[in-house]
């Protein structure tokens, strides 16, 4: 089952998952008409679904297919277990680049030819590994927003640094966490969320600070 919570597009997107379920008769398109909300929108796809276990993806083309395909693979194949997609450990990379370390300029060209910022590239790979130090966790990707568990698992959320506060409640509860490396692409569609300038560094990354601090040993 695939379902499209659209949280205020303006695009037709309605329109082509109509004529995809017409073809697969799986897809279903969730117009929401509540307040703009990621984690709320994700809560509502979680609701909606009838199915046991759930995944969940951006939608602007940078967590391809496969990789969700390899998600779904490690999970069926793994009880009891949580699998978030992850371009921080071992097969994980990041905009197109498998290993920033050496193919940093590679990252940049590609980051160039897309929709995305160079700035925004590298807060995004700096301020993860901040959070992590300061989360004090094993958990590499602390923003990834890409995973797949049952969905009696996944707790409500009105905040946009949900992750966070997410893959907490999950260690607090033991749940077992396992982090699969996909190479995350540069965007295909829409505009990143990732501070572009430094207003939107200081303004978007201090709740994700916050949540990181608040849930230090919570675990």
């Amino acid at each position: 089952e695939i379902l499209i919570v659209d949280d205020g597009s303006v695009d037709d997107s309605n329109e082509v998952c109509n004529k995809l379920n017409k073809v697969h008769g799986n897809i279903k398109f969730v117009k929401r008409k509540k307040p703009p909300s990621l984690p709320m929108s994700i809560y509502e796809g979680i609701e909606l679904s009838i199915n046991d276990n759930v995944a969940w993806l951006d939608a602007d083309g940078s967590m391809p297919a496969t990789a969700l395909g390899n998600l779904i693979d490690h999970f069926f194949n793994n009880e009891n277990l949580v699998v978030i997609g992850s371009r921080f450990v071992a097969g994980g990379g990041y905009k197109g680049v498998k290993d920033l370390n050496t193919s940093f300029f590679k990252a940049i060209k590609n980051v160039n030819n897309s929709s995305d910022s160079v700035f925004g590239m590298i807060f995004s790979m700096y301020f993860n590994k901040f959070l992590v130090r300061l989360f004090g966790s094993d958990i590499k990707d602390l923003t990834s927003g890409f995973i797949i568990g049952e969905k009696t698992l996944f707790s409500k959320s009105n905040y946009g640094e949900y992750f966070v506060y997410l893959v907490a409640d999950l260690l607090k509860n033991k749940v077992n966490i396992k982090e699969i490396g996909y190479i995350c692409e540069t965007r295909i569609h829409g505009e990143s969320k990732t501070a572009s300038n430094l207003f939107q560094l200081i303004s978007r990354g201090i709740p994700y600070i916050k949540a990181a601090y608040n849930c230090r040993g919570a675990f």
